[in-house]
């Protein structure tokens, strides 16, 4: 992705992964295979692979670069984490993330800040990284931006034993705040007057949206609040994650309805390339238009 200008801000998309490992009919468990038919024609081969089934879900970041402040939203898988649930995932030693990241100009002592829309294993993964047999953070000079009720659920689960959630939170945020490198926020959080927080709960307890906002011009980085394409066209599809499925719907509707036919600029974390896109009013559906790079 080429780097898209939000008035004084840029923005550029770091992708660690991009491989077709989803099932539709488990992924999204209210849907049924009739219910897809429809869709067939639009979602593949982009959002959807033709030989398998399977949806796309891209693993990927964003760096954004404001007139203050370096800026990584949502940290993707990392490597060495044991997630055997995800076999691409699980102790993962690739050097694509950090390609990533270089190509985009960006090393790790230049973020001075990592926002997290919410705490799952995929959105946090390099919060940390192994060195010498410990998790310490990846971003030495960063605060990272958790809302302050969802790191207390995450730490309550973790407290239980729950596992993955518990080993995620043990993983990737507990090292950042024993460093402490943790900033804990509210939903009315405001890094500055270009950088808010607007709270979608539902996926998870307390997920936000990171939104930007420069010289009259808007884009949001919209983490899970929708995974993928067909959730515009089907709002009221939540998926298997979700922590509160009725409220992820409602979350959704309620901001399509409001960034509908305006210029503000979706960027979705797990949408494939070009990913960035507008959304435009269909009577209760959206449709979502790609911005070619």
């Amino acid at each position: 992705m080429k780097q898209r200008r939000v008035g004084d801000a840029t923005i550029a998309r770091v992708l660690e992964l991009n491989t077709p490992d989803f099932e539709p009919y488990g992924f999204f468990p209210d849907t049924k295979p009739e219910d897809w038919t429809a869709h067939l024609d639009w979602l593949k081969p982009k959002c959807m692979d033709p030989a398998s089934g399977n949806l796309y879900f891209p693993m990927q970041s964003y760096v954004l670069r404001t007139r203050h402040h370096t800026i990584l939203i949502d940290g993707c898988v990392g490597n060495d984490k044991n997630r055997p649930h995800r076999p691409r995932w699980h102790m993962k030693t690739d050097t694509h993330y950090m390609d990533a990241l270089a190509a985009a100009g960006v090393g790790l002592e230049d973020i001075d800040y990592v926002m997290c829309t919410h705490m799952h294993v995929d959105h946090v993964g390099w919060n940390t990284r192994l060195l010498d047999g410990r998790w310490v953070p990846t971003f030495p000079n960063a605060k990272y931006v958790f809302h302050k009720r969802e790191y207390a659920v995450w730490e309550a689960e973790h407290a239980r034993g729950a596992d993955p959630p518990g080993t995620v939170f043990r993983d990737n945020c507990l090292p950042v705040v024993e460093a402490g490198q943790a900033l804990l926020v509210d939903d009315d959080y405001a890094l500055d007057d270009t950088i808010t927080l607007t709270p979608t709960p539902g996926h998870s307890p307390c997920h936000c949206c990171v939104n930007i906002f420069s010289r009259g011009q808007r884009a949001v980085v919209t983490g899970d609040l929708m995974h993928h394409a067909i959730q515009c066209r089907e709002p009221d599809w939540s998926a298997k994650p979700d922590w509160d499925p009725k409220q992820s719907a409602v979350s959704r509707r309620k901001f399509f309805a409001e960034v509908a036919d305006t210029d503000t600029l979706i960027l979705p974390v797990h949408f494939p390339a070009p990913t960035v896109g507008l959304l435009k009013a269909d009577g209760d559906r959206f449709d979502y238009r790609f911005k070619r790079d």
